[in-house]
């Protein structure tokens, strides 16, 4: 870059700022400052020290001095003036410097090293006409990170300015760097499996046929033309009404059920071979299958068909999986494909999608149909109700006046308009649902209770706490945790076991009989299909709970509520609509209402929304978190009004001492790193920022006070969890958990530390797109920093989380505080998280394409296999 000296000041020649202090150069966003045309014509050639290596800043190992040479080439017939050459600005500060002197080696002896000189300028000296003058660029890091440097040189009447970059590793951050380089998927081609020769699919675990089937439900021909066109079915350009509550949410689902299909293909596999195993098996090695890409199970089916087959001649077969381990699959397809077998034959593998839970939800917002008026839509009833209560002796003495009131509201309800307990972050939520139940339990003998969770991990809890409530003990033989077939029996407790029911360590739905004989039934939102399917009818039971019912789609609610519901039945959902809600894939579905909660559309009625107490209490005692944690979420989500209640609200930070206020429970350690991908996974990583984390994590584990289980690590992307698995796993600890929010929600430690991964804007952006990692998703962030009990640290690149309105108060409320750490802050700026408002609208959810790296919440899912026409879980 060049430019005229003129007659303006020294401070005016630089493209990248007026005075010499830098603090964030994105290379991946102004490639102006990175990529040089040189032209070896030019009147002056200046080469570019640590030039890129595959478009990346070369790295270098912390500890030892870099050096690298500038060339200034004199390709004219006359003179040339250099008038100087300095170093206009370097992050971190000094860590560059300049020398006429070539590196000297520690062999090269003690005065050799003595008389070694070096600075931040060279004074002006003359270039002859053909000759090459070589300035040493040396850099010292002392710190992992991303280290950078202006360099300008003043030849003639012209500044040129050369930008430098080096990436400064260590031994955990160059363990973990990229194997392989980056390469998008190539698209698999396809063949067409409308005809193929079906495979001996796992023996049925029900010995009798269930009492209701589960439609179909075929695709409609033109619905699938339109979306796939990419037009918008009228019957969701309506909106949502009374009168097209099934067309609309079925055309939503069908949304989700084509882009899921879309998902599923793109993870065929081509020239592969498959080894048999035994007499009975042949077995697949699926790369990926261990991150659930793609997600198979027990049940699921593939089609295989012949490599060399280029003129599409031969019919595919079907393979059904037995068993599934680790990275491979164990298939039983045609006696003939078995027979005539080769473990050299090729193949080309396609994995189909399993339509089961993508029926169940067809099904439920078809039985929606019959739901009262004041279940689906509470807004149209024109008189309010008023619950009679009473008061009640708590089972659980620690309760508090809300919870108090709220349980005394869930036994006075006699139908209608559901109940909602609305629980922000630690406020008891569970404890106070529990309560409910063991009151109803207790004190009202004809009661039947179904309580329903978006995930099993969350079943379990609620199992746990009910048989720990204490004196008040739950009869053996009237709690029952239903569980989907499809779930490995090693996942359940052995002391809970006794529980389910299972045959052959396989769980199913016990007969009609068994069933109404439970008191309490605990299942996932889709398992409670079984429910019906085995014939248990509506208003069997009297109290329906949806716990976390902000996780879950709104055709997902409706699977236990449409098809066990009478208008008596008291329906209560405990959840907090400003956390994570359903995870959706299809972008279009999600933006016309399939990611909005029946929860959260509650809370478009009035009742709800001015907090009738008829209708919905909020809890406002946080139990779990430090109060100085607990500020910033209370102040953005929840107008303030959360009170922190926790009896030890000491910091650990005294102890852990990493920041200069080490009594702050909120602390950012701020660092430049690069972000990464490797392979054809398009999921991101950050080695400079993982090795950070290590080092933390090191740190925090050092104080007598902590060990592995007290430490959480929440990272938005899967290959970041890798990654930091690989090298705690090499550090001998395994046992820190680490995964993505959605793992967390509804989990605490006593630390968490947030790794944000992200470090250039051009990234940044995408992700605020496509709604990805942490940026401009405010309940991703509420979650996040709302997990950790004592201490929270925030390990990222402070120039671009500040970005985010949510972020960059985070970033500055630990900066106001003296518990900020690390490389140099951005310029402060004030944005209201209002201001998220004005651009929130024009964000779509989630990628367009297969970018796009979410961990699902629900470990039930739709995804991949068959057209089981049976309501059962066993192919799923």
């Amino acid at each position: 870059m060049m430019g005229s000296l003129d007659d303006r000041s020294d401070d005016e020649y630089s493209v990248i700022g007026d005075k010499g202090e830098i603090s964030f150069i994105d290379y991946q966003r102004d490639q102006s400052v990175c990529s040089y045309d040189l032209n070896e014509n030019d009147p002056v050639v200046i080469s570019v020290p640590f030039a890129f290596v595959d478009g990346k800043p070369r790295s270098v190992f912390v500890g030892e001095t870099a050096a690298d040479p500038i060339s200034i080439t004199n390709n004219t017939d006359d003179q040339m003036d250099i008038w100087s050459i300095k170093i206009y600005a370097s992050t971190p500060e000094n860590s560059f410097t300049l020398s006429l002197m070539e590196p000297v080696l520690e062999s090269s002896g003690v005065n050799a090293i003595q008389g070694f000189l070096e600075s931040f300028s060279l004074e002006d000296r003359v270039l002859q006409p053909g000759e090459t003058l070589n300035v040493w660029l040396y850099c010292k890091p002392s710190e992992i990170g991303l280290y950078t440097s202006v360099v300008h040189i003043d030849v003639g009447n012209d500044r040129i300015e050369r930008v430098v970059f080096l990436l400064v590793d260590n031994k955990i951050s160059r363990s973990l760097v990229s194997k392989r380089p980056y390469a998008r998927g190539a698209r698999k081609n396809h063949f067409d499996v409308d005809k193929y020769v079906v495979g001996l699919r796992p023996a049925r675990i029900n010995t009798g046929r269930y009492k209701k089937r589960l439609p179909l439900y075929p695709i409609p021909k033109d619905v699938r033309e339109l979306i796939e066109n990419k037009q918008i079915p009228d019957a969701i350009r309506e909106g949502l009404t009374r009168e097209n509550y099934a067309p609309f949410f079925k055309t939503l689902v069908i949304m989700e059920e084509l882009k899921l299909e879309d998902d599923m293909r793109s993870f065929g596999m081509e020239n592969v071979t498959m080894r048999r195993k035994g007499t009975q098996y042949l077995t697949l090695n699926v790369p990926g299958l261990a991150e659930r890409r793609p997600s198979l199970v027990h049940g699921d089916s593939i089609f295989v068909k012949l490599a060399s087959d280029e003129a599409g001649c031969s019919t595919p077969y079907q393979g059904y999986i037995h068993r599934v381990e680790a990275d491979e699959i164990y298939l039983k397809f045609a006696k003939e494909v078995h027979m005539c077998h080769r473990d050299e034959i090729v193949y080309n593998v396609q994995f189909s999608y399993n339509r089961v839970n993508m029926r169940r939800l067809y099904q439920a917002v078809d039985a929606a149909k019959d739901l009262d008026e004041a279940l689906l839509f509470p807004s149209s009833l024109r008189q309010k109700r008023l619950i009679s209560t009473t008061p009640l002796v708590p089972f659980n003495h620690i309760l508090n006046e809300e919870q108090i009131r709220s349980v005394e509201t869930i036994l006075g309800c006699k139908g209608g308009p559901p109940y909602v307990v609305y629980g922000p972050p630690g406020t008891g939520k569970t404890m106070t649902i529990v309560e409910g139940i063991m009151q109803l339990y207790q004190n009202h003998a004809d009661t039947r209770i179904l309580i329903c969770t978006p995930s099993n991990s969350a079943a379990d809890h609620i199992l746990e706490k009910l048989l720990g409530v204490g004196a008040r003990k739950i009869k053996e033989n009237e709690i029952f945790r239903l569980n989907a077939t499809s779930r490995p029996y090693e996942d359940i407790n052995p002391d809970r076991i006794r529980f389910c029911f299972f045959d052959e360590l396989v769980f199913k739905c016990p007969p009609i009989k068994a069933l109404v004989r439970y008191r309490i039934i605990i299942s996932t939102y889709m398992s409670t299909s079984l429910l019906s399917a085995e014939g248990v009818e509506r208003g069997h039971f009297s109290h329906i709970f949806l716990d976390e019912a902000g996780q879950a789609s709104e055709p997902e609610s409706m699977i236990p509520l449409a098809n066990l519901c009478q208008p008596d039945t008291v329906v209560v959902l405990a959840g907090d609509p400003m956390q994570l809600g359903p995870v959706v894939y299809s972008k279009i579905a999600e933006e016309y209402g399939l990611g909005k909660s029946y929860l959260e559309r509650l809370f478009d009625c009035e009742f709800y929304f001015n907090g009738d107490e008829n209708y919905v209490k909020k809890l406002i005692r946080n139990y779990r978190s430090h109060p100085e944690i607990l500020h910033l979420p209370s102040e953005l989500f929840y107008n303030g009004e959360l009170i922190a209640c926790k009896d030890d609200a000491s910091c650990l930070g005294a102890e852990v001492d990493l920041i200069p206020n080490s009594k702050f429970p909120v602390q950012f350690i701020g660092i430049q790193g690069c972000d990464e991908r490797e392979g054809n996974n398009p999921s991101w990583f950050n080695r400079i920022e993982a090795s950070k984390v290590i080092q933390v994590i090191e740190r925090v584990i050092a104080c007598e006070e902590i060990n592995e289980n007290d430490i959480g690590v929440i990272t938005p992307y899967r290959q970041q969890v890798l990654k930091l698995k690989t090298s705690l796993e090499s550090l001998d600890m395994p046992n820190i958990k680490i995964g993505s929010v959605e793992q967390f929600q509804g989990q605490e430690s006593k630390v968490i530390i947030v790794s944000t991964v992200r470090s250039t804007i051009k990234h940044n952006e995408f992700d605020r797109v496509h709604c990805l990692g942490f940026l401009s998703n405010p309940r991703r962030f509420n979650v996040a920093i709302t997990r950790a009990i004592s201490l929270l640290i925030i390990v990222g690149n402070p120039h671009i989380i500040t970005k985010d309105p949510y972020w960059n108060k985070l970033l500055w409320y630990c900066v106001d505080n003296d518990a900020y750490q690390g490389c140099a802050l951005p310029e402060r700026v004030k944005e209201s998280v209002e201001d998220y408002a004005s651009y929130e609208e024009e964000i779509p959810r989630h990628g367009e394409e297969n970018d796009w790296d979410e961990e699902p919440h629900q470990t039930e899912t739709p995804l991949p296999v068959t057209n089981e026409d049976e309501w059962s879980d066993g192919w799923k």
